[in-house]
């Protein structure tokens, strides 16, 4: 599922830059779009997307989250984050989830906010909620915005 998402998702930002290229939109003004102001941007909604997509994937199979260098600051750096995180999670072998519902969690070890949660309840009520809430927040930003994209795109090939 992330990996359909996440390769939907590079084609949108793909048709946004497109479309940002033929109209003469000076790309941050996508790239920085928000629905309301107390709401990150698009960059931020795709980042959070990978974020999500590459962290649930590592806990669930037990190895070390990835961590992201880079600004994030363009259609292309955007990009390139999709592409590491669809690498990442390719490269993770399908055995090593075998047993992950079972797999018990720490969330935010050591902390106050500390929390233990089962596998099957961290991808499900957690993880997936998460993950749809930033790549449909970042497909609403440039629908709103005029990009000329729909249900197919969002879906992607499934």
């Amino acid at each position: 599922m992330f990996q359909q998402m996440l390769t939907a998702l590079s084609g949108v930002l793909a048709k946004a830059e497109a479309h940002a290229t033929e109209r003469k939109i000076d790309p941050p003004a996508l790239l920085q779009a928000r629905l309301f102001p107390d709401m990150f941007p698009l960059a931020r909604q795709v980042q959070i997307a990978c974020d999500f997509a590459g962290s649930v994937s590592a806990r669930l199979v037990g190895v070390a989250v990835p961590a992201y260098e880079g600004g994030d600051a363009t259609f292309a750096e955007l990009q390139q984050r999709i592409a590491a995180t669809l690498a990442f999670i390719g490269g993770l072998d399908a055995a090593a989830f075998e047993g992950s519902e079972e797999r018990e969690l720490v969330l935010r070890p050591g902390t106050p906010k500390e929390r233990r949660i089962g596998g099957r309840a961290y991808l499900l009520a957690y993880g997936l909620p998460q993950f749809f809430f930033h790549v449909t927040t970042a497909y609403d930003l440039l629908r709103h915005n005029g990009v000329e994209v729909g249900k197919k795109d969002y879906m992607g090939a499934y």
